[in-house]
């Protein structure tokens, strides 16, 4: 089993806001503005510091903006940074007949449609990173380049079978919050991770709607990357953790030969809330890398 990407398995995901244990400085109030889909779902977004490259943070499967608390600070020192909730998560609207990556991705573009800032790195956790990929085409050459977090590591392997896509996901159909449970404490966190963590990523997936979880799931395990990858110009960086066994760079290069990838060894799939200064310190370096082209 794999924890993030298209692969027969849910994506990565985390823990929710007020649950999270706080780490590093305290976070600005800010007011949560709207943004209006394509489809017209009200897309909760917040804004905090300021700069000319603007860093929008992208949650993945059963999570919410609230994922990147630990990062804010230490990001909004430098860029603008721009956190949203998903359609269907968070503050967002669920008025949404279709969960799909596209419809995820426009959710982004919306957003980033009301940004005056001159540059933007996408940042997509987990099933962030695919709709990061989706969404940098249709926000514009403002975008300066991706970096995906425990993401992208079935790039260039082959789409799985509809059998197999089923038989994955029919525990989740079956009993949704019990194959939620089985699978975060099983696949997603090492045995000596914060138990806090593990509770509050779990509790925070478990009350997603199953019907709406299932189908985004189902869209995740579909897709296929070459569907997404020739439409994106901009320089790509991937950090990944090594659970589960090292990623396999090779194929990831093959698929996209501009991605950079860094490994995180001895993490989970949670180093932004586990592992917060490493992580920091690592993805802000990426960002700069990307924002300095």
């Amino acid at each position: 089993m794999t924890a993030c990407g298209s692969s027969t398995t849910p994506p990565a995901t985390s823990a929710p806001a007020a649950s999270v244990p706080a780490s590093g400085a305290p976070l600005p109030v800010v007011a949560t503005q709207s943004a209006a889909s394509v489809d017209g779902v009200p897309i909760a977004w917040r804004r905090y510091g300021q700069g000319e490259t603007a860093v929008v943070l992208i949650h993945g499967w059963a999570e919410d903006a609230t994922i990147w608390r630990a990062q804010i600070p230490a990001l909004s020192a430098h860029y603008t940074v721009v956190t949203l909730d998903l359609g269907g998560q968070g503050a967002s609207g669920t008025n949404r007949q279709s969960w799909t990556l596209l419809s995820f991705a426009q959710d982004v573009a919306a957003v980033v449609a009301k940004l005056p800032n001159a540059h933007i790195v996408l940042v997509g956790h987990g099933m962030g990173g695919p709709v990061a990929l989706a969404a940098a085409p249709l926000s514009g050459a403002r975008v300066a380049g991706l970096v995906g977090v425990e993401t992208f590591r079935t790039l260039g392997a082959p789409v799985p079978l509809p059998s197999q896509i089923d038989q994955a996901l029919r525990p989740f159909r079956d009993d949704f919050a019990g194959a939620v449970r089985q699978y975060v404490s099983g696949t997603l966190f090492l045995p000596h991770a914060d138990p806090a963590v593990v509770h509050t990523v779990t509790q925070l997936m478990v009350q997603t709607a199953p019907d709406r979880g299932v189908a985004e799931l189902d869209a995740l395990n579909k897709l296929d990357y070459t569907s997404l990858l020739p439409a994106v110009k901009t320089p790509m960086v991937v950090i990944d953790s090594d659970l589960g066994g090292a990623v396999d760079e090779a194929r990831l290069h093959h698929a996209a030969p501009r991605l950079a990838i860094i490994t995180l060894h001895g993490d989970d799939s949670f180093p932004m809330l586990d592992d917060t200064q490493r992580f920091n310190t690592t993805l802000l370096q990426a960002i700069d890398s990307l924002a300095a082209r």
